[in-house]
């Protein structure tokens, strides 16, 4: 889906008018955010129960899970996690009410307590009754299931997209088409339901930005129809891309290939919580406790603070001018500056005394970093002199999002005001160019790929 009124074969990269590309941008002072704590991890009954807790009717997923037509029902209840009360949601189907009937049999019989919850085949929803029972669904199925069931376009739109990500992590994995992918657990009618009813959620809270903190994965192993594979699972690490992952905690599945899909559909950025006005929050329970900290996922909803349009921090400038060395002798001191953590390193021809021409090689770098920087220029150059000042360097928020086109990913720079508009997005310039020269495709349609696709997706959400 191409931007309205772009022509990409006559494309003018410098008349180019960010308003024509992203229609859809935020004009207003503030805008509205949901920021995703992943201290413990995220699943799709977590993402319902924190969704729920923060304000998102049950009756608006319960009318989801009906519409499509699967046997499936939501029940929730308050249970308490560390300490923490949260939500429960449970997807009860004829697999799962089966199944904890079984369970609870056992442990009447067996003298002990059992605590209900529903049967995941990921560790994370700590189940013991995997999918055993239901069919193993190809993608077309899913996609069916979802474009029949009477929903919202959007809705529609964002749980197909999620499914089609899944079965492209997968088909890659298993180098098969995606056509040929069968959906095992993530194909069970629980996990439909979750992806679907996030979807909904998330249209009924109105965001217009996911966030979310670097994510806890877990460590250890996990069953699953594949047999045992490590932690995170090959397909959950496929989606999580470059997203920031870390392990804390008891060896466990922490975030699923469902929190996974969840995350890429939602199009999350990460990083530390943002300034924000808090208007809401919601904890979901994970399906058991755990030592040390909270099994829970915790939503936080509200406005985002625009105190100002941009950042400023210090900046060193590190200036010297050379006329008796050669190109070749600067290329590689530049290199090495780069390496030692300068910023930025350009030269400039300029002319100097007696009529020689020399150049002029400046550093940008962290205040911090000058006596090195310093100390390599002279050791490295044929400088004697230079001269440093501190000054105050401006910049735009930056995040980065990644694209999947067809001949791979590719990551977007999007920067943005503090109001949340994009001020400017670009391909980076690596990635599409390790691309063409992959596929033998020139470098400027890979570029526009990108940029077309970045488009779409931001008219679609």
């Amino acid at each position: 889906m191409a931007a309205p009124g772009l022509d990409f074969e006559t494309w003018d990269w410098n008349s180019l008018k960010l308003s024509t590309l992203f229609p859809h941008t935020v004009e207003s002072a503030s805008m509205r955010i949901a920021y995703l704590d992943c201290f413990s991890g995220i699943s799709g009954d977590m993402l319902l129960g924190a969704m729920v807790g923060a304000g998102v009717p049950l009756s608006v997923l319960a009318e989801t899970a009906a519409a499509l037509n699967v046997g499936a029902r939501l029940e929730a209840r308050k249970i308490v996690r560390g300490g923490i009360t949260a939500t429960k949601v449970d997807v009860i189907t004829a697999q799962t009410a089966e199944a904890e009937a079984h369970a609870h049999e056992q442990a009447h019989s067996q003298g002990h307590t059992h605590e209900h919850h529903h049967s995941h085949a990921h560790a994370h929803e700590h189940s013991e009754h995997p999918h055993t029972h239901e069919p193993h669904r190809p993608l077309s199925t899913i996609l069916a299931i979802i474009g029949s069931a009477p929903l919202a376009d959007g809705i529609k739109r964002r749980a197909s997209r999620a499914f089609q990500l899944l079965g492209e992590a997968e088909a890659a994995i298993h180098s098969i088409p995606v056509e040929q992918v069968h959906f095992h657990e993530v194909g069970a009618v629980d996990t439909i339901v979750d992806i679907v009813c996030a979807a909904a959620g998330a249209a009924a809270l109105n965001v217009d930005r996911w966030l979310a903190s670097p994510l806890n994965v877990g460590s250890g192993t996990v069953q699953c129809a594949h047999g045992t594979l490590p932690v995170p699972a090959p397909a959950t690490l496929a989606l999580l891309g470059d997203a920031p992952i870390y392990s804390a905690g008891p060896a466990m599945e922490r975030v699923t290939p469902t929190g996974a899909t969840i995350l890429r559909m939602l199009d999350v950025q990460y990083g530390p919580l943002p300034a924000m006005r808090v208007a809401a929050t919601g904890c979901g329970a994970g399906g058991r406790e755990t030592a040390g900290q909270p099994n829970v996922l915790r939503l936080l909803v509200g406005e985002e603070s625009a105190a100002s349009d941009t950042s400023v921090e210090p900046i060193a400038i590190i200036e010297t001018v050379i006329d008796d060395s050669t190109p070749q002798l600067l290329a590689y001191v530049s290199e090495l500056l780069l390496a030692a953590g300068a910023w930025d390193v350009y030269r400039v021809p300029v002319q100097m005394k007696k009529g020689r021409t020399g150049v002029q090689l400046t550093v940008l770098s962290s205040p911090d970093l000058v006596p090195a920087l310093r100390d390599l220029l002279f050791r490295e150059t044929t400088t004697i002199g230079l001269h440093w000042r501190i000054e105050n360097k401006t910049s735009l928020q930056r995040e980065f999002v990644r694209i999947e086109t067809q001949w791979g990913p590719v990551q977007m720079k999007i920067a943005r005001w503090a109001s949340g508009e994009i001020a400017n997005a670009a391909p980076e310039f690596e990635d599409c160019r390790k691309l063409a020269a992959q596929h033998s495709v020139p470098l400027k349609q890979v570029m526009q790929e990108a940029v077309r696709l970045f488009a779409a997706t931001r008219k679609d959400s």
